[in-house]
């Protein structure tokens, strides 16, 4: 692969077995990054992991379960091993448990937190010190519309994806010092988290009439903005949320 914005740079992306996070990984190696594909799902990430390096990339598969600091731990540790100081990291790695709130167990609030908030946090602590060593580094955290205008169903999610808007801004403000560069995107993308509202009728055309844009994004469309947050481009951009989401949250 030729010279690209990200050459030789080590990323982690989480939750890139599939979506939006499988197409972050794959734009980051067309742009010269060694990347970390890493999630729970074994098989998917290898064959993620193999599709890069046949294409000329460099890419590893690693198994973690984000919601564990003693896995986030060991994984930070053995891609800095295989590939080199981790310089981007891409907290993306999500799930859902919807339910209306008075129908919502203790283990449908956990779970949703657990991966996002907490999951979130652990490779923030991870990769911080050594960023900080390097005085250098990007931090990207995956958000959602969801946790700027709140979600029918999924107050877990909503509440989770709030609280990582907390977590870039403070995460910014301490970390700028370091120049370490910390935003978010609050994507929405035709992605496998999304099926039931693009393909539920009683959903999608109520979804659908409140983005501008009017249809659904692809995950390639929005790798793009997780490319320039990880770029010089965005150099002087710190303690951001990007809304890509074919206008569905204008700034009001």
């Amino acid at each position: 692969m030729s010279t690209g914005k990200l050459q030789d740079r080590t990323a982690v992306v989480t939750g890139a077995a599939q979506g939006i996070g499988r197409a972050i990984a794959e734009r980051y190696a067309q742009e010269g990054a060694k990347v970390a594909v890493v999630d729970v799902n074994e098989d998917a990430i290898k064959q993620v992991a193999d599709g890069i390096t046949a294409a000329g990339g460099t890419a590893i598969p690693v198994v973690c379960d984000v919601s564990s600091r003693e896995q986030v731990n060991a994984a930070a540790a053995t891609i800095a091993e295989q590939l080199g100081p981790i310089s981007i990291l891409v907290s993306n790695a999500g799930v859902t448990r919807p339910a209306m709130l008075w129908k919502m167990t203790d283990e449908q609030w956990e779970t949703v937190l657990k991966v996002h908030l907490y999951g979130s946090f652990y490779w923030l602590q991870a990769v911080a010190g050594p960023m900080r060593a390097a005085r250098a580094g990007n931090i990207i955290f995956t958000t959602s519309g969801a946790g700027l205008i709140g979600s029918i169903g999924q107050i877990n999610y909503s509440v989770a994806k709030a609280g990582l808007l907390g977590m870039t801004r403070s995460a910014a403000k301490e970390l700028a010092s370091s120049n370490i560069i910390v935003n978010a995107v609050a994507p929405a993308a035709a992605t496998p988290m999304t099926e039931t509202i693009r393909t539920d009728e009683r959903f999608k055309e109520t979804y659908l009439e409140g983005i501008p844009l009017h249809r659904w994004a692809e995950p390639d469309e929005v790798a793009g903005t997780y490319v320039f947050l990880a770029s010089e481009d965005s150099s002087y951009l710190t303690g951001q949320v990007l809304s890509v989401d074919g206008g569905r949250t204008m700034v009001r």
